[in-house]
């Protein structure tokens, strides 16, 4: 089986000594796809090579050191910047999520259509060494949206390969996704209209499918879609949270909320993930429940995002401020109102999951939200998720959790208002049945649907 991804299990840095060490890599795909392939023998995974250290350990051979038999692509830095700031994150993460300013973006020129080049290239790429890599009849699981135009070039060169692409994100229906220059959207949907192709829920795969019959025509042949959700590793998350690092974390944790409530959230910041209109409505919140003041806090871990982009780095400085003026309005001598932590700290992470009483998640559009689902693993005090329906995850935990409009501000607010004032019996009821949905499914179900999926 081989695994292609843009982003690997491991990322390499370079010690004092000036001798490269493996780290394990961050995000949903590696937490759940590293521990289940580390067991198999035959597995390989293909990855790009991010960072100059990176580089450094493809041109050593340092990657053949690991639990995963890893493979780095040194890919052409300008072809790749373009691939991944300009397309991938820049277009297709927008379009996707449904974030683009429309009155000033997209604008596709010159610029765009070397970008798109590059981006067929870096693709092609990847589908070379899969190539270079796979025996006769190989299971091929492509994730995401950077890479989506392999599963089809592979399928046009290796007939024989089993091939599945798999969708992180939410897929643009067709009213968005007609943004796209024509050739682009064909390109894009004939590559994944190819073969199986897979998504968290009903709903992207519905918009997929939509889009597909929107720009491909009618009698085009696109195959059907699958739904694979992906669950939390919950031993692995008992074990972060059993680890000093996280018990340290928690330590700092009480040490700094006391026995206040604690709202919490943790994302990456990003303008998908509808930070800011969080602090504006617990903002809201503090405004019309003066008998809440003091009596609770936000606690924000969230963490800088794809500094590479002008919409991030704006979008973070916005963050900061709206921390800024809600905490000048409110705080007192002994309380801050939102506690702002900008470390990316999966263990901190972790300790604050364990310890929120009401868990905010409040995405403009998400393809899952892992942290949906781990919250309720790992949290220790029967805590009340608010979640938007526009995740994923909304569709399997919307019977227990409150959804929150992620554009309403006063929605919002009363959601948070109703989350802190639940009865505890109700907070328990709601707890207990959030966890037996949130572990539902598996990384071992979601691995075992893709594989079944790729042999059709």
């Amino acid at each position: 089986m081989i695994v292609v991804s843009h982003r690997g299990p491991y990322s390499f840095s370079r010690g004092d000594d000036g001798n490269l060490t493996a780290h394990r890599g961050a995000g949903g795909l590696v937490s759940a796809l590293g521990p289940l392939l580390s067991a198999e023998v035959d597995a390989t995974w293909i990855a790009a090579a991010i960072s100059d250290d990176d580089r450094s350990a493809v041109r050593a051979g340092t990657t053949g050191d690991l639990d995963v038999n890893l493979r780095l692509l040194d890919l052409d830095r300008a072809q790749h910047r373009m691939h991944y700031d300009v397309i991938a994150n820049g277009v297709l993460w927008f379009l996707h999520h449904g974030i683009f300013d429309r009155t000033r973006r997209p604008r596709f020129d010159l610029r765009f259509r070397d970008a798109w080049d590059a981006f067929v290239a870096v693709n092609q790429c990847f589908t070379d060494a899969v190539l270079e890599t796979a025996a006769p009849g190989e299971v091929v699981l492509v994730q995401d949206y950077q890479l989506t135009l392999v599963a089809g070039q592979l399928r046009a060169q290796r007939p024989d390969l089993r091939v599945v692409h798999f969708t992180h994100t939410p897929f643009a229906g067709p009213d968005d996704f007609s943004l796209l220059p024509t050739d682009v959207g064909a390109d894009l949907c004939g590559a994944l209209a190819s073969g199986p192709a897979g998504f968290h829920t009903k709903r992207w795969a519905e918009a997929y499918r939509q889009s597909a019959r929107a720009t491909l025509g009618r009698r085009a042949a696109v195959a059907s879609p699958f739904v694979a959700s992906l669950g939390p590793d919950v031993a692995a998350l008992e074990a972060v949270a059993a680890s000093a690092d996280a018990r340290a974390a928690a330590g700092h944790l009480d040490d700094a909320v006391g026995d206040r409530l604690v709202i919490a959230r943790t994302d990456r910041i990003d303008p998908s993930k509808n930070i800011v209109r969080g602090f504006l409505a617990f903002d809201r919140l503090l405004e019309a429940r003066p008998g809440l003041r003091g009596r609770v806090v936000l606690v924000a871990m969230v963490y800088p995002s794809r500094q590479g982009l002008a919409e991030y780095l704006a979008y973070e400085n916005e963050v900061e401020q709206v921390v800024a003026r809600v905490n000048d309005r409110w705080a007192t001598r002994d309380w801050l109102p939102i506690l702002l932590d900008d470390r990316d700290d999966f263990a901190r992470s972790v300790a604050g999951m364990q310890r929120y009483d009401v868990l905010l998640v409040n995405a403009l559009r998400d393809g899952l939200n892992l942290v949906a689902k781990e919250g309720p693993v790992v949290n220790r005090r029967d805590g009340v998720l608010c979640l938007s329906p526009e995740t994923g995850a909304y569709d399997e935990l919307k019977s227990a959790a409150i959804a929150v409009h992620p554009y309403d501000l006063e929605q919002c607010a009363g959601a948070l208002d109703d989350a802190v004032s639940m009865p505890l019996d109700e907070r328990a009821l709601r707890a207990t049945k959030l966890r037996a949905l949130a572990t539902m499914r598996s990384p071992a179900d979601w691995l075992s649907d893709l594989i079944n999926h790729a042999g059709k």
